[in-house]
């Protein structure tokens, strides 16, 4: 074998190296893909049981019923008439309530159309401010009372502050 043909392997080797973790790395990809769907997405195209996806919305007003342990249901509707029924086994986070916007992960059970997460990911917009914020400007008069609404009435839950809604005054 010539110096040149050497060099000719080991660049096709490398390149057949390079390849397969190239294709390794998409599949993997392609296993832990979870689309994002709406309850109005699954009322038009529903999806096929034990496939994962993401669905997202807001925590349906009344529907949050919880279990034995730390198994929760509600619902997650966009607004419109279409909701999905949703079981949570585990913690939720903080933020989590009816009406505030949330992203579960899971897929829905065979032969049910109840959605089983096993991710629940809590929602605030941009308007979150967290309570020591709020109470420092209240301090420096810089807020008052009826200027914002309170998120979870400002109170404390589980050890940790909850936060408000504040706007500054001119």
């Amino acid at each position: 074998m010539t110096r040149k043909q050497k060099r000719l392997a080991v660049i096709a080797g490398g390149m057949g190296f390079i390849l397969a973790a190239v294709l390794l790395v998409m599949f993997a990809f392609s296993q832990s893909v979870a689309y994002f769907y709406m309850p109005a997405d699954l009322a038009k195209t529903p999806v096929a049981p034990q496939t994962r996806i993401r669905l997202g919305g807001l925590v349906g007003a009344g529907s949050v019923v919880r279990g034995a342990g730390s198994t929760v249901e509600f619902a997650v509707t966009d607004g419109s008439a279409n909701a999905v029924k949703v079981q949570y086994t585990g913690i939720l986070p903080d933020l989590f309530r009816e009406g505030q916007g949330v992203v579960t992960e899971g897929m829905f059970a065979s032969g049910s159309n109840v959605f089983v997460a096993d991710t629940v990911l809590a929602k605030h917009d941009e308007t979150y401010m967290p309570k020591e914020v709020a109470d420092k400007l209240k301090a420096q008069g810089l807020w008052q009372e009826g200027q914002g609404g309170q998120s979870q009435g400002g109170q404390s839950q589980g050890g940790r502050s909850q936060g408000q809604e504040a706007k500054a005054t001119p």
